[in-house]
């Protein structure tokens, strides 16, 4: 059973011992179907969502972000960070423990207050958004952040499609509002389509890369398109 990695300031610590080896099982299903349980059990044996629970982060992904700043050093003293899709929370958390100077999520969905984050409900695509976003931050972006990922539909080729198609809004989002040298990060599915958008990302940055971070399942085809050092749009 994989632990979470001890991490840097605002990093997780490993969940208390006494738990290896054992997992919960559940009697009865109930009402809910065979996916509804296989997710719950999932969730009851996941070290990350107990570890997330204990130390108060929002959601499991918060692990994803700080084992990602770890390897990446993402998040300074001063950065200026705004979290795409931001609810329930965890990466505009993880933003704010690490020091960012300013961190603003957005969502359209409506996110519980997390002391010195400043959180919007609206559409990161409308056309006033850069500008209402620049406002809260003081100036333009250090770092642009994207964990969104749509509803799946079970059918790998239309997710991979969907997915691909918010990191492009949130990349061309990011070309709009990022300082010189400033950083983006976004979720992506493994499936071949991504070259186009990647290749617009090189253009863009000096350094773009592809990692998946040990909080991702490993049965998972996420992956995080990491790309530093912002040149201009392309």
């Amino acid at each position: 059973m994989t632990k979470p990695p001890s991490g840097r300031s605002g990093g997780p610590k490993r969940p208390a011992g006494g738990s290896r080896g054992l997992s919960v099982q559940l009697r009865t299903a109930g009402k809910r179907s065979a996916s509804s349980q296989r997710w719950l059990a999932r969730q009851l044996n996941d070290p990350y969502v107990a570890a997330a629970r204990q130390q108060g982060w929002r959601s499991r992904a918060a692990f994803k972000l700080i084992e990602l700043d770890d390897k990446f050093h993402l998040i300074r003293k001063g950065t200026r960070v705004i979290d795409l899709g931001a609810a329930p929370g965890g990466w505009t958390q993880v933003a704010v423990r690490r020091g960012a100077g300013a961190v603003v999520g957005v969502d359209l969905l409506p996110i519980d207050p997390i002391p010195g984050a400043t959180l919007l409900q609206g559409d990161f695509t409308d056309p006033a958004m850069p500008e209402t976003l620049a406002t809260a931050l003081g100036g333009k972006a250090d770092l642009v952040l994207s964990d969104m990922a749509p509803n799946t539909s079970g059918h790998a080729a239309t997710d991979h499609l969907r997915i691909m198609a918010l990191a492009d809004m949130a990349a061309e989002f990011a070309f709009d509002v990022l300082a010189e040298g400033g950083g983006f990060v976004a979720k992506v599915f493994q499936g071949g389509s991504e070259k186009q958008m990647l290749d617009r990302l090189k253009r863009a940055f000096t350094t773009v890369r592809h990692a998946k971070p040990p909080a991702s399942r490993k049965e998972s085809s996420e992956l995080y398109v990491v790309a530093t050092g912002f040149r201009g749009r392309p």
